[in-house]
């Protein structure tokens, strides 16, 4: 009888990790759908007000990619989030969350990670490095480095000593979106359907990535990230219909581009007015209709 069940539930995993996400995508709504952490549903959308550190939340491996921008704990102000810890609380917490995105992950999965490539403030630290190590260490596997060049980055305002070789600073006006992967990097799984063009792979597929960064004031949160990132990840390591989770959805940026790629997308959002943020963001750009 138990070898019974456990072939029964064999192919039940197998059945859900191949291509079926509609399926997925309902058994989560299922899941919350008595609960008031639903905040937007609408097709191939649900986002979540949810925190990703409870371990629980999913009960399955449903991700086919993670695209998310973190915290970066440079002291922005978020509503919900302390955004200043020790060097040593961060990583605590980064490791947290990233072991519980592998757990939700599929095999295959990728993880499209956008984090600094250092920091000064508070101290000089290695945060590109310090976290794709971190990411290694509870499981993921590592598969290259996007450079993004922040186009508009021109605030700089500390050069240690001025003109002086005593004590300067190296700033590098980039980020990094660091990918990585689950189990084999092959994709085998999902609906075989790529929809990028030609110039765009070419294109992408160079790790060198130049395009500006999004407007605080024009989008109303404090961190937001500009669509063209989530748009390209999606676009050149996810199929149509796979389905993409952001665990720090923030304004929905993430999953406006999901939806706009006819892909299934789940948002994950501790603060509840950057919810109704991401919610009005969504419905208005991607005209969505109720």
């Amino acid at each position: 009888m138990l070898l019974n069940q456990k072939i029964i539930k064999e192919e039940e995993n197998k059945f859900l990790n191949d291509s079926n996400n509609s399926l997925l995508f309902e058994l989560i709504n299922n899941k919350f759908e008595n609960t008031e952490q639903i905040k937007l549903k609408h097709k191939k959308t649900l986002l979540l007000n949810a925190d990703v550190l409870e371990e629980n939340l999913f009960d399955k491996e449903y991700f086919d990619l993670i695209v998310t921008s973190p915290p970066y704990n440079v002291d922005i102000q978020y509503n919900s989030h302390k955004d200043d810890l020790t060097y040593e609380e961060y990583l605590e917490f980064s490791e947290a969350w990233m072991r519980n995105c592998l757990r939700w992950t599929k095999q295959q999965g990728r993880f499209c990670l956008n984090i600094p490539l250092d920091k000064n403030k508070g101290g000089q630290k290695s945060v590109g490095a310090d976290l794709t190590a971190l990411a290694q260490k509870v499981g993921w596997n590592y598969h290259s480095t996007i450079i993004w060049n922040e186009g508009n980055i021109s605030r700089r305002t500390a050069w240690g000593s001025w003109l002086s070789a005593a004590a300067p600073y190296v700033i590098a006006p980039v980020e990094l979106i660091v990918v990585l992967f689950k189990g084999e990097w092959k994709k085998t799984t999902g609906s075989k359907i790529s929809d990028i063009s030609k110039d765009d792979f070419m294109k992408w597929t160079n790790g060198l990535w130049t395009f500006n960064g999004e407007s605080k004031k024009r989008i109303g949160h404090p961190a937001p990230f500009p669509i063209e990132l989530p748009y390209r990840c999606i676009k050149l390591f996810s199929y149509v219909d796979d389905l993409v989770l952001d665990p720090f959805a923030g304004s929905g940026t993430t999953l406006i581009a999901a939806n706009n790629t006819n892909r299934y997308s789940i948002g994950l959002e501790i603060d509840i007015k950057y919810c109704e943020l991401a919610k009005n963001r969504i419905i208005n750009e991607t005209e969505m209709l109720f």
